[in-house]
């Protein structure tokens, strides 16, 4: 899970994402319906000569967003650039960025729900009129430059919809949801990654491992990865732990992942059948057991976890939620 990677294994697994992004729209998997609504936006905003108007994806992590924001710059055939809520800080920030964005290019923030309140006031009139404020001076002497900016998109990308202020979400002309992935298309999504790490993988096994990915490609990939460390070290040399002990021929030679692989790895990492980890479990026995199955308040398990509210409302509850195992209501958390 996002929240529990140690921050050199984050990188890693983010550099393999990088390279397991699709390179159209069209290769894009799972999401059909917003695939087809951004497919008659992208096409009527090229027909026309025009830039794509502004784009805000919300929904869970992992699910898509940033791999979809490169992938509409690229069908528009613009350039985009990188940045997030947290990362802007000033005004002058996002000043330097929008003025060097040429026209049709992109900006993609990401968690934008966690712009500061300055910087959100500034981005409106250049989402609305491209248009930018600069004061400069300070007291009586103070004086407003306004500086006209190329016809740009921004993409946003944010988990927490809710938090996305009135004012800001009306400036985006599509606003769009992204839900868990059904088991099917997890499974094409499990058999282009193994295909692109180089590695063989029976249907039953990608479907085994789309079952239980907790409705997210990010995870998919995740475990996918994961067991094709231990198929490679099993196969030819069952119970064979140490990548030292084996020869070089050996190392090089290509995994194939079974069934039994899947299953044997899994149960090793602690994913059950139903995708839940030791962590959702630790989650589900707290509610249960330490406060009798609920109400409780989110503060309190975040606590018990010792784990940040943050990471429990946005990577445990949403796939709990989903499975009918957690529910929120007004007095807190309770286990179903």
């Amino acid at each position: 899970m996002d929240g529990n990677l140690d921050p050199h294994l984050k990188q890693e697994e983010e550099k393999v994402e990088v390279k397991l992004r699709p390179e159209k729209l069209a290769e894009f998997i799972g999401q059909q319906k917003l695939k087809e609504q951004m497919d008659i936006f992208l096409r009527a905003a090229k027909s026309r000569g025009e830039s794509l108007d502004h784009v805000l994806f919300y929904g869970p992590p992992g699910l898509g967003k940033t791999t979809l924001a490169f992938l509409i710059a690229r069908e528009m055939g613009g350039s985009i650039k990188i940045t997030s809520g947290p990362a802007l800080a000033r005004a002058g920030d996002l000043a330097s960025i929008l003025t060097g964005l040429k026209k049709g290019d992109f900006l993609f923030i990401d968690e934008i729900h966690r712009l500061n309140k300055i910087v959100e006031e500034t981005l409106y009139s250049a989402m609305e009129d491209y248009c930018l404020d600069i004061v400069l001076g300070k007291g009586p002497s103070a004086k407003t430059v306004r500086l006209k900016l190329q016809k740009f998109t921004i993409v946003g990308a944010t988990t927490r919809i809710g938090l996305v202020s009135g004012p800001m979400r009306d400036r985006f002309g599509y606003v769009q949801q992204l839900d868990f992935y059904d088991d099917e298309p997890l499974s094409h999504i499990v058999i282009r990654t193994a295909a692109v790490l180089g590695v063989k993988i029976d249907p039953e096994a990608a479907a085994e491992i789309a079952r239980r990915s907790r409705g997210t490609p990010r995870v998919a990939n995740r475990l996918l990865r994961r067991v094709r460390d231990y198929a490679q070290i099993n196969q030819a040399h069952p119970g064979q732990t140490q990548w030292s002990a084996l020869t070089k021929t050996e190392q090089d030679s290509q995994p194939v992942i079974t069934l039994k692989h899947v299953r044997e790895s899994l149960s090793l990492l602690g994913v059950d059948e139903s995708g839940l980890s030791d962590a959702d479990r630790k989650y589900l026995e707290v509610v249960k057991l330490q406060y009798g199955g609920g109400p409780v308040g989110v503060e309190n398990i975040a606590a018990a976890l010792t784990e940040d509210v943050g990471t429990i409302t946005e990577v445990y509850e949403p796939f709990l939620m989903k499975k009918g195992l957690v529910k929120r209501t007004p007095r807190g958390r309770v286990v179903s």
